[in-house]
Order: C-alpha cells, then structure tokens, then sequence
C-alpha cells in the first residue's frame, strides 16, 4: 500500500522509467588515475556502453516510441559526442551525473567545482542545462543539494527515503526527488569489477532481471513508481537488453503504464501540487553534525 498516492497521467496505473547511467569509462579513470590510460580491459568494457549499447537501447526506445533519461558524467559528454548528439536527437533527457564520476563524499572540499565543471560541459554540449542530477554512487550531500537548488535544478534522483517521488525542502528552496534503490540497480547483480572495487558474482540475464519485475508487479498493484537504474555496459549488452526489451513490449501491450524521462514525472509532481496533492516533505538538512558526537 501507498499511503498517498500519485494520480497519473491517462488513467496509467504506474509511472515507469528507464533510466541509464552512461558512466563508459569514467569509472576506471577515477579509481586509478595514474596508470588508467594503459588498463585497457576495463577501458574497453566500459567504452562498449556508449559504442555498442547504447545504438542498440535508443533503436529500441524509438522503435517502441519511448521516451527516458540518460545521466551522463561531464567528462563522457565531452569524450562521445556523436552518442550524445543521437541521444537529444531522439528526444530523451541528460541528466547531470558529475563530471568524472567522482564521489561527492570524497571530494565534497572541491565539490562546486566539479559540479559547475560538469554543468558547462552540459550547456556547452548539449545547448541547454539539465534539469535533474543523479549523484555517482548515489553519495549526495547537503552541498550538492544546496547547489542543485542554487542553479535551479528540478529534481534530484540519489535518495531513497519514498516508494514514490517527493519533495526535499532547505531553507534555501525546494527540490523533486526521484527515488532510487538499490533493488532496481544493475549493480548487484552485474557488476565484476576488481579495478575500482567490486566483485559482484555475475548472475545469468534472467535470474539477474527477475528481482526487477518483480519490484514493477508490486509497484504496479500499488499504484506507485517504478523505475530502473541501469548501466549500458552493463545490462546493453545483447542476451540482458533482449529481455528488457520484451518486459518492454509485454508491458506496453499489457499494461496501463506511463513511461516519461524523468523531468516529465517531475513537472507532473509540480502539477499535482498545484492541483492538491499533498506531497510528503522531506526537510533538509537531516543533521546539523555528526551523530555519534553528540551521543558520547
């Protein structure tokens, strides 16, 4: 059960989305920045994202009339330009996703910077700005909400606090989010990965997706908001994509569904708050300070 759940467009029962996080190989550069350039195993799996998988994703979205969102690090819009170029050509949205995949936990001292770094790749690339942000491993901070709001971002898609979207507020203003988790992530069950950390035992296509559809059958009986987070070189690759693509189909065929970029569910949130809805409201920030300090 929803406690206060959405109305969504056209009578659909459930608000869904794709979503891909098109990291190539930003992530290897990151992790070892001395010598990544000479580790070409890790280099090529992630170039196979924005070079084999995603023509392969964007023929489907077209051929299926779908429109969804791509959060593209600054560093990979700069570094593939022509998959960029098919991904605005084909009508879907860019997200912001930093700039070099950095975790912004770790460099939070040099945080706008590499946030306003990104952000000018984007106007720069792209010609517009972003309207959502999804934090590299998902590590948002109080810093990079305050930015968001600063630069007039509409969402944010890093948190996990709701089944549904809902409303971050501070002091300085407010802020859709877009709710992820680690349930719905290719993550876990995908990712092998030694060089930056990650020893995932990679699952075979079916039994890696089921938890997905899973997840949709719940969020779908609930009314709710279903939503993937994904990799291209991770589930594009060919036997994983051909299931998606027929979940895809079937669902399309068989159910009331609304599949939108997420900056289109963001401005139906707005919508619904004008019209009444009463969102739940997450009042930022959670601490003034570190917990445990305070409990000695």
């Amino acid at each position: 059960m929803i406690s206060n759940p959405i109305s969504w467009p056209d009578g659909a029962r459930c608000a869904c989305a794709i979503t891909f996080d098109m990291d190539a190989d930003s992530l290897i550069h990151i992790a070892r920045p001395a010598d990544s350039h000479d580790r070409l195993y890790p280099i090529s799996m992630g170039r196979y994202g924005p070079t084999v998988a995603m023509p392969r994703i964007l023929d489907t979205y077209r051929r299926l009339g779908i429109k969804q969102s791509f959060f593209v690090p600054g560093w990979c819009l700069e570094q593939y330009p022509q998959t960029i170029e098919q991904i605005l050509a084909d009508g879907h949205e860019i997200g912001h996703h930093g700039y070099l995949h950095e975790d912004p936990i770790v460099t939070r001292d040099q945080q706008r910077m590499w946030f306003e770094r990104a952000l000018e790749s984007h106007q720069r690339i792209t010609g517009r700005k972003p309207q959502g942000y999804r934090a590299p491993v998902y590590n948002i901070n109080q810093t990079v909400v305050d930015l968001l709001i600063e630069h007039e971002f509409r969402y944010d898609s890093s948190m996990m606090a709701d089944d549904i979207p809902y409303v971050l507020k501070t002091a300085a203003g407010e802020l859709n989010e877009m709710p992820v988790h680690w349930g719905t992530d290719d993550w876990p069950p995908f990712a092998h990965y030694d060089e930056i950390g990650y020893m995932m035992p990679v699952r075979g296509p079916s039994a890696g997706l089921q938890g997905f559809w899973e997840e949709f059958d719940a969020m779908y009986e609930a009314g709710g908001f279903f939503m993937l987070i994904v990799h291209p070189f991770l589930t594009g690759r060919l036997a994983r994509w051909r299931l998606v693509e027929q979940w895809l189909e079937k669902t399309l065929r068989d159910k009331k569904v609304w599949f939108a970029p997420l900056a289109e569910i963001s401005a139906h949130l707005d919508a619904q708050r004008v019209a009444g809805y009463q969102a739940r409201i997450e009042q930022l920030p959670y601490y003034d300070g570190p917990v445990a300090a305070t409990a000695e």
